[in-house]
């Protein structure tokens, strides 16, 4: 590792990844370099969550580049502020997820992605779990959020669900 800056790191790291794959190492395991999984360590990421970020990049084209770093900078700034630089240890379990078909206020998905984006931030995701899988994207979008922007509304309400709720009903209906 550098002195260079994180962001020219993961996106170094995010191009290896993503030569790996078009070279045929399409798993977490084998597209990622023990420096790499250092590095990606460093900053509170892991290899699968990059994995699937250059994954969906390349099959589905979304999300790009630009959200994984933005989504990164936010789970980056939790884990060195929050957490002090420390993993909790945990893994959540799939089955401690809200159902897909869970909604509140008439809002399918809310349940779920909210929990999805408090284990994003707490580096808890299961390895079978990606924040901003299809139907995060599907969700975000008829609700006008980015994944960067509902993050940091979860990571900002806190336990608060009401304002989460209450954020994605405006912005749903175009206010914010």
């Amino acid at each position: 590792m550098s002195n260079t800056p994180w962001d020219t790191e993961f996106k170094a790291v995010y191009n290896r990844g993503a030569a790996a794959w078009k070279s045929g190492r399409r798993s977490a395991a084998s597209m990622f370099s023990d420096e790499d999984t250092r590095f990606l360590a460093s900053i509170g990421c892991s290899t699968q969550e990059l994995f699937d970020f250059v994954d969906d990049f390349l099959v589905y084209g979304e999300p790009d580049y630009e959200t994984a770093r933005a989504v990164q900078a936010i789970r980056r700034d939790y884990f060195t502020t929050v957490l002090g630089g420390k993993s909790t240890g945990r893994i959540a379990s799939m089955e401690d997820l809200p159902s897909k078909g869970a909604s509140v206020e008439g809002i399918p998905w809310l349940p779920r992605v909210i929990e999805k984006a408090r284990l994003k931030l707490r580096g808890e995701m299961p390895p079978d779990l990606m924040y901003g899988c299809g139907g995060d994207r599907a969700f975000f979008s008829k609700v006008r959020m980015t994944l960067p922007q509902f993050l940091e509304l979860v990571r900002d309400a806190g336990t608060d669900n009401r304002k989460i709720i209450n954020a994605v009903v405006l912005s749903s209906k175009g206010q914010r």
